[in-house]
């Protein structure tokens, strides 16, 4: 009896809305309206603390960075809940990079470098900088691990990149970084 009255209410809902003599027809194309709507970077909030990847777009000093997550198509993923913990290379700190080396990673062949690189700058958790002792090791999402160093108050990751700022973000934080991370290379 249950499943009969479920299905005459679906039908009858199904008939109503095929009978509205006020549709219009959308001129958006289909592929205009995913873009702009495509999974949880599509969601518009003015009000909230933004994302982490709404943190960076903001950013002037992360141009770059945001071209490559985008490339990367890693922006949805790092606009979910989190937590995340994300170390952020500056323009400049992608500067200090081989001439050539951000040009050829953003090539289609080479994304799954690029998702590499740029999984082994992110954290799930948050890590805030006070909580950072010398010698910590911290899993990236990628797989493997970087090792953090407090030396007279400067936090840097693997010997290579120092934390410069640090900002809270809706679904964890961002340490900015004046280096950008490369992962070990793996042994097969």
């Amino acid at each position: 009896m249950k499943k009969l009255f479920f299905v005459v209410v679906c039908g009858s809902c199904l008939l109503l809305s095929s009978c509205d003599d006020n549709a219009t027809t959308s001129t958006t194309s289909p592929s205009t309206e995913t873009e702009k709507m495509s999974g949880q970077s599509g969601v518009q909030d003015d009000v909230s603390q933004k994302t982490v990847v709404q943190v960076a777009i903001g950013s002037k000093d992360h141009s770059t960075l945001v071209t490559a997550v985008k490339a990367a198509e890693l922006v949805d993923v790092l606009s979910n809940t989190g937590p995340f913990t994300v170390f952020a290379p500056t323009n400049g700190a992608f500067d200090k990079l081989p001439a050539g080396t951000v040009e050829g990673l953003l090539k289609t062949d080479k994304k799954e470098t690029l998702t590499d690189i740029l999984q082994y700058h992110v954290s799930v958790g948050v890590y805030k900088p006070e909580a950072f002792k010398d010698g910590q090791i911290i899993g990236q999402v990628n797989g493997s691990n970087i090792i953090v160093h407090v030396k007279d108050g400067k936090v840097s990751i693997n010997d290579g990149a120092t934390i410069v700022a640090s900002i809270p973000a809706s679904n964890g934080i961002i340490h900015v970084i004046d280096g950008v991370l490369l992962p070990p290379a793996t042994k097969n």
